[in-house]
């Protein structure tokens, strides 16, 4: 009987060690729970730039207006006869101390 209960205390044991520290462990499938979220949101992030990416190019696809739109506001094009007007802001006095 005693044999039969240190078996059992072994097996316990061994059994015990596989799920606190071995592989596959409790702490190993929280590390993966946690990549899997990560990697999750990272796909998301990407998933919507794409969409950003896919009506930008649907834009400029339609025709002159997006290619205008983009020359005003990257290059800062204007039209002949169009007047530019560019408003700078005074600069704030430092507070001395």
């Amino acid at each position: 009987m005693r044999w039969l209960i240190a078996i059992l205390v072994v097996l316990l044991v061994a059994l015990q060690y596989r799920l606190w520290v071995g592989e596959g462990s409790l702490a190993e499938l929280h590390a993966l729970k946690q990549e899997i979220a990560l990697q999750e949101d990272e796909s998301k992030r990407l998933i919507a730039r794409n969409q950003e990416l896919q009506a930008e190019v649907e834009d400029l696809g339609d025709g002159l207006d997006a290619v205008e739109e983009r020359a005003r506001s990257e290059l800062g094009m204007i039209k002949p006869g169009e007047i530019f007007i560019q408003v700078i802001e005074a600069p704030t006095p430092e507070v001395a101390k």
